[in-house]
């Protein structure tokens, strides 16, 4: 078989590369996605779940920007949660359990008929790199096939090696093997490469759990989706539930800790802080008399449950004792047991905005090579290397996301400017903007800047106008209509809120954070009628924008300022280390990760407001 040259070829079939390939089509390039198995694309090799705190914000990002990722997930749904409802809009996160057969086979369909986008199972062993720049990729089967472009999107298959106790084996998942040699090559090249490690927890025959004995955890009662497009809520759900680990679940699991190639040392790759394996956990927080589990389907017709929280790589006769120990799992069987899986990652200060290489010309990272854990990190990753390789392969800008625009551009910035010593997750905490960006207004901040550059359809971009003219209208009729205290006060006194002393306006009492607005429209029949009649979506924008509009409108102005002096450019040559008013620790941070801007270069550890301030003094001009 002889292969045309390509555009752009993508490596690796997951949610990087899914997205990637994807978003580089739709661009007008003519793209090939190289995988190893076209049956596990885009597999949940871990949790069978979208979304969650910052990472729902993620998906929703994609979504408005003309990714995939939301429609498939709406399509695979098993359960669908609104995290954090009981705070500010800024810190609601959707999260939706998913049907992990089902995901992967509509991923399929879905670059299988995408006119443009080729798909070949096949192992990439190496680049082919001319001078300085990437013109195409060898594989396993002895194929070269050129290419203008490559992004590198290999998950953890990179070297990876697989442990369970004291066995060990390599491998990129359990029964599938890892990619050797990738990294060597890129070493030689100039990139500097390390291990991380992670793992996921057993996968549990439903049959032989006692569910009388956990606590049900139900989905919203009314279920919204992620994606901004036309897909169908969920209009039924299948239930999660919660179990604990006790003290003598504890206790099993520190008989296996001698065997552990966590704490023996035969792991050096650092995990991820916030989703740590169980022996970890027990290790870490001895205190602790108990732990939380999330059981949670793997499918519609499947009886495989995930045991969320229970991540281990001790051995399987340890994982089975301390499983069966746990109230409602005396009896259970498990379909695998848990692993913990360690491979190469490139630290991303080696990269651009773009995820573009600083290294080689026109090959791109993303995903979990760069450091970052999760199935949302990865896909936003794949999305905005999939659509700066094709726009320069077109002669175009680069599309580049700031913090206050996006949490991918909060994700971007930090890989790039920051680095990682250990996989990155997203959290609202990362972003400073938080109020800007909810996962509500998603399509409003991101689908006219997809739409601009090609990503976004024009039916997307209809959508957007439609809620906004809704949402405008709705809104006036909320700031125009009047509340008199005689037909209101007998209400507020029965919700416990201070009754009024004079006429205001509807919105005016909106601001009271004890009263919703489907609440107050109880008193204002013409606000109700038109509430009827609008989408949910368009309700809440009402809302928030009403209730939180002084706190975004701070935040606005904050980021207006910093805005100033962000895009103020370094020169790439410049030699640091004779600007003696910089601190020492600055020159050398500064002459290491090379910053593109007095921004970037601002959020590098190390690089102090006073060494900012004497950056501006000598380029602000």
């Amino acid at each position: 078989m002889t292969f045309e040259p390509y555009d752009i070829v993508v490596v690796g079939g997951g949610h990087a590369g899914a997205e990637a390939s994807a978003a580089a089509v739709r661009l007008g390039c003519r793209v090939l996605l190289i995988t190893q198995m076209l049956d596990t694309i885009c597999q949940m090799s871990c949790n069978p779940a979208m979304g969650g705190v910052a990472k729902g914000q993620i998906v929703r990002e994609v979504d408005a920007l003309g990714g995939w990722s939301g429609i498939v997930t709406d399509r695979s749904a098993l359960q669908f949660r609104m995290l954090n409802l009981s705070k500010g809009p800024a810190m609601w996160s959707p999260r939706a359990q998913c049907d992990r057969m089902l995901f992967s086979q509509n991923w399929r369909q879905v670059l299988e008929n995408t006119p443009g986008l080729s798909l070949w199972q096949d192992e990439v062993i190496s680049l082919i790199v001319e001078g300085n720049r990437v013109a195409g990729v060898h594989t396993r089967m002895g194929h070269t096939i050129p290419s203008r472009a490559v992004v590198l999107t290999s998950g953890t298959f990179l070297n990876g090696t697989i442990y369970i106790g004291e066995e060990s084996w390599q491998g990129g998942r359990v029964g599938e093997a890892p990619a050797v040699g990738f990294s060597d090559q890129l070493r030689t090249l100039g990139f500097e490469v390390q291990r991380l490690k992670t793992g996921t927890p057993v996968r549990v025959d439903g049959r032989t759990i006692d569910f009388e004995k956990l606590q049900i955890q139900p989905g919203d009662e009314h279920p919204s989706k992620f994606s901004f497009a036309d897909t169908m809520a969920l209009a039924e759900q299948r239930p999660c539930y919660i179990a604990n680990t006790n003290l003598r679940t504890h206790d099993i699991l520190r008989t296996g800790f001698s065997r552990s190639p966590m704490f023996n040392g035969r792991i050096q790759g650092r995990g991820p802080r916030y989703c740590p394996s169980i022996e970890d956990k027990i290790d870490r927080f001895a205190d602790k008399d108990h732990h939380q589990l999330f059981v949670e389907p793997e499918g519609w017709h499947s009886q495989s449950y995930y045991l969320n929280g229970f991540s281990s790589s001790l051995p399987l006769e340890v994982q089975l004792e301390a499983l069966r120990s746990i109230e409602g799992f005396s009896g259970a069987r498990i379909f695998k047991p848990g692993y913990a899986i360690e491979y190469d990652y490139f630290p991303p200060t080696q990269l651009s905005y773009t995820l573009e290489t600083k290294g080689v010309e026109n090959l791109y990272f993303a995903g979990q090579v760069n450091g970052t854990t999760g199935y949302e990190e990865a896909a936003c990753q794949g999305l905005m290397a999939g659509v700066n390789a094709a726009l320069k392969l077109q002669g175009k800008a680069p599309f580049v996301l700031s913090r206050s625009q996006a949490y991918i551009g909060v994700l971007i910035d930090d890989l790039v400017t920051k680095g990682v010593d250990e996989p990155y997750r997203m959290f609202t905490s990362r972003a400073e903007y938080r109020i800007l960006l909810r996962q509500d207004n998603a399509d409003q901040r991101l689908t006219p800047l997809g739409h601009a550059i090609g990503l976004a359809d024009d039916s997307r971009m209809r959508r957007v106008e439609e809620k906004l003219q809704k949402a405008k209208v709705l809104r006036q009729l909320v700031e125009d209509t009047p509340v008199v205290p005689s037909e209101a006060n007998g209400w507020l006194r029965e919700r416990g809120s201070a009754e009024l002393n004079q006429k205001v306006r509807l919105s005016n009492l909106l601001l009271r954070p004890e009263l919703l607005l489907r609440e107050l429209a109880e008193v204002a029949p013409a606000v109700a009628e038109a509430m009827s009649a609008l989408p949910l979506e368009v309700v809440q924008e009402v809302e928030t924008s009403i209730k939180y509009q002084r706190y975004i409108e701070k935040e606005q102005e904050v980021a207006n300022r910093i805005l100033k002096f962000e895009d103020i450019p370094l020169p790439a040559g410049c030699d640091y280390f004779q600007m003696e008013a910089l601190s020492y620790e600055a020159r050398e941070k500064l002459s290491r990760y090379r910053p593109v801007t007095i921004g970037q270069a601002s959020r590098i550890s190390g690089v102090s407001p006073a060494d900012v301030s004497v950056l501006l003094m000598a380029f602000a001009r």
